[in-house]
């Protein structure tokens, strides 16, 4: 299934389906529908939000399964939305933490980024983490703010997001699996200049508002079973800057869930970004840094495209 949460005219936000590409099934008009036809246990709740449906497990994941199997049938047609009629958001609009990340987890970003005057190359034994605060996440379509006053230097990195369906600590790489509910697009958008100042932390530089764009849904595991062999590409005006492999990860899924999750509870609905390939702007020559006017796609195998166009920090899109 392709989960995404959507917004109407009236900016209230629902969850829902994707329905081929120009439909989306409404998670709270099926329930009800669903459960008045006796197709759904009236005792499972319609969950009000993604991250609600990934906290209700396993019944409620089923239910939803069902009911976007009769999608085309006439009983869940009042169901069914225009995807042209509403706005999509992130997936997951506010995370209830911050947005764990992941950095060099592909070898040849590494080198590039040691070239172009970031950390000295070398083999890591470890994962390096960082995170983005909840605030800083938009959906697709939104505008990435570029403030020159306040950084000169903002780059784009596509990732692909690991969401955490099912708590645990001190997880074993052999059961990491078990607590994926699916993945969704990141691009960690970075100011290199503020990331560079800080001593090596990399939360100012990496955590600004509209600086982790995701989406356009969540793909579940069982939906998206190669995910360690998918394309990952971003294109910056229609030119191609970032193409690899998800199987070039330095560490792969399960192991960065055991490293992350020793003495540190994950919880449903918790994103990791699971690093990013070559071909970023500051290790381009010259350095090719994003400008106001820019447009980015963003694109993962098997689960779709991220767009988002960068604004200066006087736009309209930024008004209160």
């Amino acid at each position: 299934m392709r989960l995404l949460t959507y917004k109407t005219e009236q900016e209230a936000l629902y969850p829902g389906i994707a329905v081929g590409e120009q439909q989306i099934l409404d998670l709270t008009k099926a329930f009800s529908l669903g459960q008045s036809a006796g197709i759904v246990d009236g005792a499972v709740a319609a969950p009000d939000s993604i991250i609600g449906l990934i906290a209700a497990g396993q019944e409620t994941l089923t239910a939803c399964a069902t009911l976007a199997g009769m999608a085309a049938d006439d009983r869940m047609s009042a169901a069914l939305v225009a995807a042209s009629a509403v706005q999509l958001v992130a997936p997951i609009p506010r995370p209830l933490k911050n947005v764990f990340c992941v950095g060099s987890n592909y070898r040849a970003h590494a080198v590039e980024a040691s070239k172009a005057g970031g950390p000295p190359d070398k083999k890591l034994k470890l994962p390096v983490f960082f995170s983005k605060p909840p605030t800083a996440v938009i959906g697709p379509g939104a505008a990435i703010r570029h403030d020159p006053n306040l950084s000169d230097k903002m780059d784009y990195e596509v990732e692909l997001g690991v969401v955490i369906g099912k708590a645990g600590r001190d997880i074993r790489a052999a059961d990491a699996l078990d607590h994926v509910f699916g993945f969704t697009i990141i691009n960690d958008i970075s100011a290199r200049d503020i990331q560079r100042v800080h001593g090596g932390q990399y939360l100012r530089g990496k955590g600004l508002d509209t600086s982790c764009p995701m989406g356009p849904h969540i793909v579940t595991i069982d939906a998206l079973e190669n995910f360690e062999n998918l394309r990952i590409s971003l294109s910056v005006n229609n030119e191609l800057r970032q193409d690899g492999n998800t199987g070039n990860m330095v560490f792969p899924i399960a192991r960065l869930i055991e490293t992350l999750s020793a003495g540190l509870t994950l919880e449903p609905g918790d994103i990791i970004a699971t690093g990013t390939p070559s071909g970023v702007g500051y290790a381009m020559d010259p350095p090719q840094f994003l400008k106001p006017g820019d447009q980015i796609t963003c694109e993962i195998e098997g689960i779709g495209q991220l767009t988002n166009i960068v604004r200066g920090a006087n736009s309209s899109a930024f008004a209160e």
